[in-house]
């Protein structure tokens, strides 16, 4: 590791460049925190500092712990219009460690690219959704398929203002596993009612979402 990058080996960092040295759109960082609480706290914000200052696209914002939230720290990826901030909804809670780098380098490109990787029917089918629905995805760092699953929910909260997506680092908060009964990864859970294990398609995804709709 290199001392003005502390988070990152070598080769994580050679193949950050290919991903965001040619962001379409700009991304802001929120972190909530006490960086003095706990490492990962402190790693998380060091995290996104030297994203920012390696990376002209991406900039950072730290922010103190809230009462409402359960675990930290939490990393927000927000786009930015004329200067201020636009939230999709797209949360990473835990530090991002392992794989899951993987999570929030798809976390910035979704934004960035304002969701556009989804398919085309998939934008579609959101814009007629007419229901909030919340997508939790719970993976650990060393669960590569956790990433796919990432992907595909943060592209869903940036096409739609109704879906909020966050992927929750279970290893870090093992309550997780117990309060769902988790025994496969990626575990998604769609408006607390909806449960998928493993990786599932787009169009699979939307079917399960509207089906925990209808239960609302």
């Amino acid at each position: 590791m290199n001392a003005d990058r502390p988070y990152f080996d070598e080769e994580t960092w050679t193949s950050l460049p290919a991903f965001f040295e040619r962001l379409p759109e700009p991304v802001r960082l929120h972190i909530w925190g006490d960086e003095t609480a706990t490492p990962a706290e402190a790693q998380a914000a060091r995290l996104v500092q030297t994203l920012a200052m390696h990376f002209p696209a991406i900039q950072f914002q730290l922010f103190p712990r809230r009462a409402n939230y359960s675990f930290y720290p939490v990393i927000g990826v927000m786009g930015l219009q004329e200067g201020e901030p636009v939230d999709y909804g797209v949360r990473l809670i835990g530090l991002p460690a392992g794989v899951q780098m993987t999570s929030l380098v798809a976390a910035i490109q979704c934004v960035s690219f304002r969701g556009m990787t989804s398919e085309a029917r998939t934008r579609i089918h959101l814009s007629r959704l007419r229901h909030e629905v919340k997508l939790e995805i719970i993976t650990t760092a060393d669960n590569e398929t956790g990433a796919l699953m990432a992907q595909r929910a943060f592209n869903m909260a940036v096409a739609s203002p109704l879906v909020r997506s966050y992927l929750i680092m279970g290893d870090a908060f093992p309550e997780a596993f117990v309060r769902y009964s988790i025994r496969e990864l990626p575990h998604l859970i769609i408006n607390g009612r909806v449960h998928l294990s493993g990786v599932v398609d787009e169009e699979t995804l939307l079917r399960h979402m509207t089906t925990a709709v209808k239960q609302n």
